[in-house]
């Protein structure tokens, strides 16, 4: 098995990993499976967007993907957790192409740069809530 476990998590109750008879999907910024042992507190953070603090969103799709990346590390680290405890990803985009997954998966790569990302779901979507709003990510995640 293609176990792509977490070193630096100190918790030990997540472990990353890519099983046999599936491709690898580490380029695409992304793992098949995730296995949580409990007890842990489980965290579910709400869509995150390319806004700001002060509610400005870029109409750079690539500064959208930043944004929003930053802000779901902001919303972790109020509950006390980090990237490396998120299990599942789950990413709404809009006018999907490769260019964008390439973005994204470049994206992700430097957010978890030296151990496995999460589980993770694209789904391509029409729109989304705000006009302009381009990159959406949710977040599941458990932490000690």
């Amino acid at each position: 098995m293609n176990l792509l476990t977490t070193p630096d998590l100190s918790h030990g109750l997540l472990e990353l990993f890519n099983p046999p008879g599936l491709y690898d999907p580490s380029a695409n910024g992304y793992s098949h499976v995730a296995v949580v042992r409990l007890p842990a507190r489980v965290i579910h953070v709400a869509g995150q967007g390319g806004e700001d603090a002060q509610g400005r969103l870029s109409p750079s799709f690539e500064d959208q993907v930043g944004q929003a990346l930053d802000n779901l590390q902001t919303a972790l680290r109020s509950a006390q957790a980090s990237l490396a405890d998120v299990t599942r990803l789950r990413i709404l985009v809009v006018g999907h192409d490769e260019d964008r997954l390439g973005i994204i998966a470049h994206q992700v790569r430097r957010r978890w740069p030296n151990r496995a990302a999460p589980t993770c779901t694209l789904i391509p979507v029409p729109r989304l809530a705000l006009d302009g709003m381009l990159f959406e990510i949710e977040a599941e995640a458990y932490a000690a």
